[in-house]
């Protein structure tokens, strides 16, 4: 099943360093166990599990460094069968965070976005946070236009997608794929 999944409830984990309960988009690693919570349903119990996040800088070139981290991470967990895909995930999914998600509503810039893989079995998520607020939209772009189709290929692609806000402030945007 294909399909939108938005999931609105804050992801919050224990920050020691500042010894609040709260994580913002600089500082997000998945928690050991993370999962979309709309994607639950997908799991095995006692699926293997590991994870790997690399931190992007808002340049251009992070496109093609977060597909290149996708595609050795894939292939050093066995499943190069999702790469293709999960490349053109990553792809839409970093595109949109450098076009959308890196000024704060304050105007300030900020400098990380990070790209993290959660594999849970045959599934993995990728999960991209950046420092903005505003929510992803799927939109109907008109045929002239020069863009606009990113999430629907993320959604074509994913047996579900999402994202959440991270508090005090970004947010994660997610898809899973299978193998």
């Amino acid at each position: 099943m294909h399909g939108s999944v938005p999931h609105h409830d804050p992801v919050q984990s224990t920050n020691l360093t500042r010894g609040q309960n709260q994580w913002s988009a600089l500082d997000w690693w998945p928690p050991i166990g993370w999962w979309p919570e709309p994607a639950r349903d997908l799991l095995d119990p006692g699926s293997a599990a590991a994870s790997a996040t690399f931190v992007l800088p808002p340049r251009a070139e992070s496109v093609h460094s977060a597909r290149s981290f996708a595609t050795g991470t894939l292939a050093g967990w066995q499943l190069a069968d999702l790469i293709d895909g999960m490349e053109l995930v990553v792809s839409e999914l970093v595109t949109n965070a450098l076009r959308h998600g890196m000024t704060l509503a304050d105007g300030r810039v900020r400098e990380a976005m990070r790209l993290s893989l959660i594999r849970r079995g045959a599934h993995v998520t990728c999960a991209i946070t950046d420092p903005g607020s505003s929510a992803p939209v799927l939109r109907d772009p008109t045929p002239f236009e020069p863009g606009g189709l990113g999430l629907h290929i993320v959604e074509s692609l994913s047996v579900c997608w999402g994202w959440c806000p991270l508090v005090p402030q970004g947010k994660a945007v997610w898809a899973v794929l299978a193998a």
